[in-house]
């Protein structure tokens, strides 16, 4: 176990990369996804879980554990990792997306954030520095600086304005960060679609200095295709050894795109909410479970996949539950879809290794397109 944080980069193919991250609390196989536990849970599904799915690490939410049920109370029982069981690395990011996203009645200053609470309308603060505080109670592993994100599309000036503003809070960030043996700062690189832009963020978070960086600013809004071109620059301007890290991303093709482009970490609420949703990822494409066509299905979701809800049930069974409003559904559909979404990664990262990334993409595309298995 490493007493610090700390990136190996074992292969490239292309612009594909794997690595590992070298935590205290574990090492994290890069390309990873990571799953997403907004208020300290990862929504239907027990931690040991999320484990067996493959996971290394997870994502847990500034925004949310400060106003529920606050960072000071979490600390007070021993830090997020004892909190929920989850003794593996955590990502926790800095609550400014989610104030863009939820919260009512934002005001943004040169010093932060104020904004009234969605869960109660209490009036709250958000800073570079109370950020920092937050995510240092918390405990995780990798901290995330506090940055501005506008929604796209944008106007350029305000898209400027934006990213230089959260260059100078990445900078505050840092400071109050501090010298934190055993946790990693990420700086967030912005500039919307615009390649200059992009590429005076990433100069000026290289200036600073970071443990990692992230891509932010996509996948708000933007359209594939327009994050897509994005990656194609954008992650070559950051450092070559350290990770690189695409916030809120994605779907299945998604992730490919991005790792194809050179992007190390990910994470989406997709699997987990897609889940409860009866909406379901499978190599053969997308399948809905609350469909008709499967009620007298003996068959099992995807036969190639040792999920619980493929080895133990069959669709007939899922369609019933998940009609029916029982809890198993979500449970056993944000099982599956968690695993293939590991399954996925653990597919890159041995692709990559063997130099063999154009043709498992290839069949990965090819798989997808095929439709799913007739109806009986």
């Amino acid at each position: 176990m490493s007493s610090k944080v700390s990136f190996e980069l074992k292969a490239t193919d292309g612009a594909a990369r794997t690595g590992v991250i070298n935590t205290p609390r574990g090492d994290i196989c890069t390309p990873a996804f990571m799953p997403v536990g907004t208020a300290a849970t990862v929504k239907a599904m027990m931690p040991e879980s999320v484990r067996a799915t493959g996971a290394d690490i997870l994502l847990g939410n500034t925004y949310h554990l400060m106003l529920r049920p606050t960072a000071e109370r979490i600390d007070r029982l021993g830090g997020l990792h004892k909190f929920m069981n989850w003794e593996r690395p955590i990502l926790t990011d800095s609550g400014g997306f989610q104030v863009m996203s939820l919260a009512g009645l934002r005001k943004l200053t040169e010093e932060g954030v104020t904004f009234k609470s969605h869960i109660d309308g209490s009036k709250h603060a958000l800073t570079p520095e109370r950020s920092m505080e937050i995510q240092r109670l918390l405990g995780s592993d990798i901290v995330m600086c506090f940055d501005e994100c506008p929604a796209l599309p944008a106007d350029r000036a305000r898209i400027a304005e934006s990213m230089r503003l959260s260059m100078r809070w990445a900078k505050r960030s840092k400071d109050a960060f501090g010298d934190r043996p055993g946790h990693a700062l990420f700086g967030i690189m912005q500039g919307g679609l615009e390649s200059d832009l992009r590429e005076e963020s990433a100069e000026a978070l290289k200036e600073i200095g970071f443990d990692g960086y992230a891509v932010g600013g996509l996948a708000v809004g933007e359209g594939q295709e327009a994050m897509f071109d994005c990656l194609d620059y954008a992650p070559g301007y950051l450092p070559e050894d350290k990770p690189r890290y695409l916030m809120g991303v994605g779907k299945p093709d998604d992730i490919v795109g991005a790792v194809k482009r050179g992007i190390d970490m990910m994470d989406c609420v997709l699997p987990s909410r897609s889940g409860r949703t009866g909406q379901v990822f499978t190599r053969h494409g997308v399948v809905n479970i609350k469909n008709a066509r499967h009620s007298d299905d003996p068959r099992p979701l995807d036969e190639a996949c040792n999920c619980p809800a493929c080895t133990n049930y069959s669709r007939a069974y899922l369609h019933h539950v998940f009609r029916s409003n029982e809890m198993i559904s979500g449970m056993l559909l944000t099982w599956h879809n968690l695993h293939y979404f590991q399954e996925i990664m653990d597919g890159m990262r041995t692709a990559i290794a063997a130099g063999s990334f154009a043709a498992w993409e290839a069949d990965f595309h090819a798989g997808r397109a095929s439709g799913d298995i007739e109806p009986v």
